[in-house]
């Protein structure tokens, strides 16, 4: 995108909340025109979730996916109360709730979804688990700042590979590393495993 007439009207509020904030933490592209991708292929009565509202930019990009449809849900998760109040100040589709807590502690109270963004601290750095546990089967899973070389800080490094194996050995999902952006790793969860059957019977 390369001008302010493309980028949504509540898109570019969260951005304007995000400098005047001083908060660097934004999705940068293409995430965001992905998640509205995404979004909008979430089926009827599905549920969205995201890791770490911030001031909304990815939260703005996921309901411009879903537009005026009321059939599915999207939840956003933000630990800070003041960046959480900022967001909800907003003007949102009625299907948008914005949860403030830690998204570890939440993540085993909200059940499952049909799209998961992690973008936060807890839920993707730790607490994974947690997070693939609440993706419905079928789900899709968005992790991003998975670039190794943004980071310089040893521990930081160590934590992109850890997540970056987690997500690779986990034989519920099927992942793909996309070079885009801060970096990002795509998951799809497989169905739950049910007794084998004839297709004959």
């Amino acid at each position: 995108m390369t001008g302010d007439t493309e980028v949504p009207a509540r898109v570019r509020r969260a951005l304007a909340r995000a400098s005047e904030l001083g908060f660097p933490g934004v999705c940068e592209e293409p995430v965001g025109p992905l998640l509205a991708t995404l979004a909008a292929a979430v089926p009827p009565e599905g549920r969205i979730l995201e890791l770490g509202t911030g001031t909304g930019v990815g939260t703005a990009w996921l309901a411009e996916g879903l537009g005026q449809r009321g059939d599915v849900r999207l939840e956003t998760v933000e630990v800070d109360e003041s960046l959480a109040a900022a967001v909800r100040a907003d003007d949102w589709p009625p299907y948008v709730t914005v949860h403030t807590g830690d998204a570890e502690t939440l993540l085993p109270t909200l059940g499952r979804f049909d799209l998961i963004f992690a973008d936060a601290v807890a839920g993707k750095w730790t607490g994974l688990d947690l997070t693939i546990d609440a993706l419905a089967p079928g789900g899709l899973l968005v992790v991003d700042d998975m670039e190794l070389g943004r980071y310089t800080d040893p521990q930081h490094r160590a934590a992109v590979l850890r997540v970056e194996r987690s997500l690779a050995d986990d034989p519920r999902l099927v992942v793909a590393r996309i070079p885009a952006g801060t970096g990002l790793i795509i998951g799809t969860r497989r169905p739950d495993r049910r007794p084998s059957r004839s297709r004959y019977s």
